[in-house]
C-alpha cells in the first residue's frame, strides 16, 4: 500500500514546478487577495476537488483473523479473593482515653 505524499513533499514538488516554469520563460502575475477563479454566472460548473477517489482497502479478513485469535485464547484463571488483613483497633476507657491497641481480623 502506497503512503500519500507528505505536506513537505508536496511543497517541494510545487516549488520545483514553479522554478522550472520560471526558468522556461514563464511569468508569475500577482493576484489580489480575495480574488476567485470561479465566476458568478456559473457557480457550480466545476467540482471543488477534481482528484479521483482512491479505492478503499478492505481489511475484513484481517479483522476476522484477529477476532478469531482473541476468542481462541483460554480465559485467565480467576484470582483468589484475598482475605481482609488484620487492622489496628484502639480500646478506650470510660473517659475516652486510649488504653491500648489490639489487632482485629474481620
Amino acid at each position: 500500500m502506497q503512503k500519500p505524499p507528505t505536506k513537505a513533499d508536496l511543497r517541494k514538488q510545487l516549488n520545483e514546478a514553479v522554478e522550472h516554469y520560471v526558468k522556461a520563460g514563464g511569468t508569475i502575475h500577482k493576484v489580489p487577495r480575495g480574488a476567485s477563479g470561479r465566476t458568478a454566472d456559473k457557480p457550480g460548473d466545476q467540482p471543488l476537488f477534481a482528484s479521483p477517489k482512491t479505492p478503499r482497502t478492505y481489511v475484513n479478513e484481517v479483522v476476522a483473523a484477529i477476532e478469531a485469535r482473541r476468542r481462541s485464547k483460554p480465559p485467565l484463571p480467576a484470582s483468589k479473593p484475598k482475605g481482609k488483613s488484620p487492622r489496628e483497633k484502639w480500646i478506650y476507657d470510660d473517659f475516652g482515653e486510649p488504653i491500648r491497641k489490639v489487632w482485629v481480623e474481620e
